[in-house]
């Protein structure tokens, strides 16, 4: 036993007899005592001097009576609580402090098996933030506001969950006033506080608390915190201006009901939170949509037409570019056809063109889907022509090659479905879905370079991507303007992907000769790059606001 510690135990020893330090935080120093009175073991936290000193201890122990009285199966309850004095071993003068006692709880911390864990099962990560939920829904009711919500204060005993600190953070601030602001102290952790606390909001309500829960229900299913960094200035930089990475990318299994309540928790502004615990913990219950690969694994299959047992070779090796282009177009059309009309139940559809018309591959995506899901155009070989775009409706029939397209590549719808774009001999042209004629739109290949992707905006713009970077130039015709990326960048543009403001382009950067891609958001007027911080490719967006692409492994996210 330390020097310190026989003090602190010499001081006590009418009341407690100390036996060990159990740790240290940022407010407090925790031992394991026994109250000699009651024969029962309890856990006896020591303010910090230094922050005793500032509050002071009258004043804090005042607040701290607040949450004596609150009694709930997933709260901690306050024992005791008084003013000690204790001599300092490196100074070697007396230090008045301020003493809490709690029960002794015998097992662990949240954070103790997140260490060992790192991340928890689904379901027992929604127990426990569902019971944290219950207490804070409690304490709120009775004006009482956490404030340092975090792994540390969630104590895990016999299955159950219980909330330690209660109040006491509370308790500092406002026994401590403005002083504390003066002094540097800070309460609070970084990774959890709300951004109304991390910018020192003395007047915080029962939002930051939530904010806090979604913090700690996010890095129990990530196996990180939301937000962190070297430093507690770039954590708090991070918690004002980033959002926090998509739970689901980072993994599957999470609900889509689930991950759309943490996103709700950690809104920056108060206002665009739940208003109450309750009502967070219920969204965590919500009964929340089947996935796609649910969907997908109960739906019936349909083939079109060529009925075949299994995809052919041919559409095997062309998977990943059909798959990307007919999810993403018919979930599109499915999600925006719903809003007005019941839901219709997926049908997968495996689609093996004639043996006399064959998918291309020509070294960029041979499919395009029409926007309003009704058929698709994709570059075919007909028996004695020229590769060249066939046009091939979902309600049966055979392809049909759109004249003067021939040696066509990187099909491209325009917003309408009237015009299909393509790129043939180095220019840019244009063909009606109709087959009603052919217009060249402008160079695009042989003086831009090696050809990456483009996309019709719905303001009547080409866009498309060169290893020199992105271009665009009106669709009727007219000069090429340069928008972003270029010539000793070291990156090339991929892929690129009209929103429906007309003034920016989802796709893909990556750096000369590396992989994978990342995702990006470009504005056509400024060219400014926005990462995404997510590996993939073909990336599209899908009503009601909605980024689809598929990742290395080929599926659809």
């Amino acid at each position: 036993m330390t020097e310190a510690l026989n003090r602190l135990t010499t001081a006590l020893a009418d009341r407690y007899r100390i036996e060990r330090q159990l740790g240290q935080g940022g407010m407090a120093t925790v031992y394991l005592a026994e109250d000699l009175r009651h024969r029962r073991k309890v856990a006896l936290k020591l303010l910090r001097p230094e922050l005793a000193a500032v509050i002071g201890g009258d004043r804090f122990l005042h607040e701290i009576t607040t949450t004596a009285n609150l009694q709930h199966p997933h709260i901690l309850a306050l024992f005791d609580s008084g003013q000690v004095t204790i001599t300092d071993p490196d100074r070697g003068d007396s230090i008045r402090t301020v003493f809490y006692v709690m029960p002794y709880v015998e097992g662990e911390s949240l954070r103790d098996r997140l260490l060992r864990e790192k991340q928890l099962p689904v379901e027992e990560a929604l127990r426990i933030a569902g019971e944290v939920a219950s207490a804070l829904s409690y304490a709120h009711r009775h004006g009482i506001i956490h404030r340092d919500i975090k792994p540390e204060n969630i104590l895990l005993h016999d299955g159950q969950v219980l909330v330690a600190d209660f109040g006491i953070a509370l308790a500092a601030s406002t026994a401590g006033g403005a002083r504390l602001t003066e002094t540097g102290l800070s309460l609070g952790t970084p990774q959890y506080m709300s951004p109304e606390q991390a910018m020192g909001e003395r007047t915080l309500d029962a939002r930051s608390d939530l904010y806090a829960l979604g913090c700690v229900l996010y890095e129990m299913l990530a196996g990180e915190p939301p937000f962190t960094g070297p430093t507690v200035q770039a954590i708090v930089a991070r918690v004002m201006t980033e959002a926090p990475r998509p739970l689901r990318i980072q993994r599957h299994t999470v609900p889509e009901g689930v991950e759309a309540a943490v996103v709700k928790a950690l809104e920056k502004l108060p206002a665009d939170r739940f208003a109450t615990a309750a009502e967070f913990a219920e969204a965590l219950l919500r009964p929340v949509p089947v996935t796609a690969s649910a969907a997908t694994a109960a739906a019936p299959t349909t083939v079109l037409p060529g009925t075949r047992s299994a995809l052919s070779r041919q559409a095997l090796r062309f998977a990943p570019w059909i798959l990307a282009a007919a999810g993403i177009a018919v979930a599109g059309w499915s999600l925006t056809r719903t809003r007005a009309a019941p839901a219709r139940p997926l049908v997968r559809y495996s689609l093996i063109p004639p043996e006399h018309s064959r998918i291309l591959d020509v070294g960029g995506p041979p499919v395009t889907i029409q926007p309003d899901g009704a058929g698709l155009v994709y570059i075919g070989l007909v028996s004695g022509r020229p590769r060249q775009l066939l046009r091939w409706r979902f309600d049966g029939g055979t392809p049909v090659p759109l004249p003067g397209t021939d040696n066509a590549a990187w099909p491209f719808f325009s917003p309408d479905g009237e015009w299909v774009g393509f790129l043939s001999g180095g220019q840019l042209r244009k063909v009606r879905i109709d087959g009603g004629g052919v217009a060249t739109i402008g160079a695009a290949g042989t003086a831009a370079g090696s050809f990456r992707g483009a996309t019709w905006t719905p303001k009547g713009d080409i866009v498309f991507a060169t290893s020199s970077g992105l271009f665009r130039i009106p669709a009727e015709g007219g000069p090429l303007q340069h928008v972003a990326l270029g010539a000793g960048s070291g990156q090339l543009a991929f892929f690129p992907a009209a929103l429906p403001t007309g003034d920016v382009v989802v796709g893909l950067v990556g750096q000369t000769g590396a992989n994978p891609t990342e995702l990006v958001v470009i504005s056509l007027p400024t060219g400014r790059i926005t990462r995404l911080g997510l590996p993939g490719s073909n990336p599209r967006y899908v009503e009601p606001g909605y980024l689809a692409f598929t990742n290395t492994e080929g599926s659809l996210l």
